[in-house]
C-alpha cells in the first residue's frame, strides 16, 4: 500500500527556518512534489524534484526553499529558510508514477509563521 506521510511542520517566528519531511512507502516514484494550501486559498506547487534530481522552485519560494530527495531512503525534504507569515500553510507532499500513471497525496503537515 502506497503511503505519503509528512512530518516538521510547527509554529515559527517571521525569518526562521523548518524542514519538512515525506516518508513514502509502497513503491519508487517518479517526479515528486511539495504544495501548500493557505487557508481559504487553491492549493499551489512550491517545488518540483526529479528521480534523477533535477529541481523547480516556484517564484516566492526561489532563495528561500530548497526541495531534495533520498531515493534509497524513499524521503522527500523541504527546506525552508527566512519564512514569512503568508507561507502560513498546510504543505503536502505529492508523488507521481509513471507506470502505471498515478499521483498520491499525503495527509499534509501544518506550517503557521507568525509575525
Amino acid at each position: 500500500q502506497v503511503q505519503l506521510v509528512e512530518s516538521g511542520g510547527g509554529l515559527v517566528q517571521t525569518g526562521g527556518s523548518l524542514r519538512l519531511s515525506c516518508a513514502a512507502s509502497g513503491r519508487e516514484f517518479d517526479d515528486m512534489d511539495w504544495y501548500r494550501q493557505a487557508p481559504g486559498k487553491q492549493r499551489e506547487l512550491v517545488a518540483t524534484i526529479t528521480r534523477g534530481g533535477t529541481t523547480n522552485v516556484v517564484d516566492f519560494a526561489m532563495g528561500r526553499f530548497t526541495i531534495s530527495r533520498d531515493n534509497a531512503k524513499n524521503m522527500l525534504y523541504l527546506q525552508m529558510n527566512f519564512l514569512r507569515p503568508e507561507d502560513t500553510a498546510v504543505y503536502f507532499c505529492h508523488a507521481e508514477t509513471m507506470y502505471p500513471l498515478r499521483d498520491y497525496w499525503g495527509q499534509g503537515t501544518q506550517v503557521t509563521v507568525t509575525s
